[in-house]
């Protein structure tokens, strides 16, 4: 018995994206790449052309029900995300279903791996959404084979000029995701250099991350805390608003009272320097005991970078033990 594809799930919680409806609009696990660290596991069709998988409508349909569903519960909606269990610019039809879904009244996202962008198409089906994500793993051939295991039709050259392109003409909110493996692409040179390029694509946000969940192959290991502090300064001083996804999942954004609960989600995202871990105890009536019993509990971690102290949630704790 053949089952029906799953277009449609959510909305779930995205730090990025507040409240999130996922679009799987590309059947598992086809993709142009197969990522060491992919959590989908190892990809089962590699494929770098573009092809119609679900037609627009019947994508349409899907979200359509589902967000009369979250609404009728009382569930928030922020972003419509393509987000599926492959590469979403496959997707031949990608522009009409962004088209067909825009009636709906909500924010469209698409986050993609940037694989086909030196196409025109491409380059214009994701000019249509209101938010676009853009793999930055690599500015080197080498490495890049190393950790994206590309389409062998893809040339590197090829995608970050087309994600210049696309960078200089998009009117909406442009975001970057570069994922550290240890021993892979997080030598210093490197990530200088995957800085700089960052630099040139001026996203509204970078986002540094690290594998949180199974990985592809069993060998991918995340890197040190100081490796990604390392990381996050080289992409800070190049561009205006940066972030590190560690893996938690709690409030990374908001103050709730809780000392503790904020100090660990906060420093998930953000590494806190000296002085700005003392405003938030002197705020919370609180003193620097609390800090060192985190530290001793492993869930907190201090590091020394270019002559400062900062604290960051030591990779892998999780909130509480």
């Amino acid at each position: 018995m053949k089952t029906e594809p799953l277009i449609a799930f959510g909305p779930v919680p995205s730090r990025r994206l507040g409240h999130s409806l996922g679009i799987n609009n590309i059947p598992p696990k086809i993709c142009t790449y197969a990522c060491v660290y992919c959590q989908l596991g190892r990809t089962i069709r590699m494929r770098a052309k573009r092809g119609a998988f679900y037609e627009p409508e019947r994508i349409f349909r899907a979200i359509r029900a589902q967000v009369v569903h979250a609404r009728e519960k009382g569930e928030a909606i922020d972003y419509l995300t393509f987000v599926p269990d492959g590469e979403p610019t496959l997707d031949l039809h990608l522009d009409r279903a962004i088209e067909a879904l825009q009636p709906l009244g909500i924010h469209i996202a698409v986050i993609s791996n940037a694989s086909l962008i030196g196409q025109e198409a491409v380059r214009a089906a994701l000019g249509k959404a209101d938010w676009v994500s853009l793999k930055v793993d690599a500015t080197r051939e080498d490495i890049w084979h190393r950790i994206d295991r590309p389409h062998r039709a893809l040339k590197l050259a090829s995608i970050r000029d087309g994600m210049l392109e696309f960078a200089a003409g998009y009117r909406g909110k442009l975001v970057t995701e570069t994922m550290l493996v240890a021993g892979v692409n997080d030598g210093a040179d490197h990530v200088e250099e995957v800085a700089d390029f960052l630099a040139r694509l001026k996203p509204a946000r970078a986002y540094v991350t690290i594998p949180t969940r199974p990985p592809a192959e069993p060998w991918v290991r995340s890197p040190r805390e100081d490796v990604v502090m390392r990381a996050y300064q080289a992409v800070s001083r190049r561009v205006a608003r940066v972030e590190y996804l560690i893996g938690y999942e709690g409030n990374a954004f908001a103050f709730t009272g809780n000392l503790e609960q904020d100090l660990l989600s906060i420093t998930a995202v953000h590494p806190m320097r000296e002085e700005a871990v003392q405003a938030l105890l002197a705020k919370a009536g609180a003193d620097w005991p609390v800090v060192h019993r985190l530290i001793a509990e492993g869930q907190l971690v201090a590091l020394e970078h270019e002559g400062r102290k900062f604290y960051m949630r030591k990779l892998g704790a999780r909130p509480g033990g």
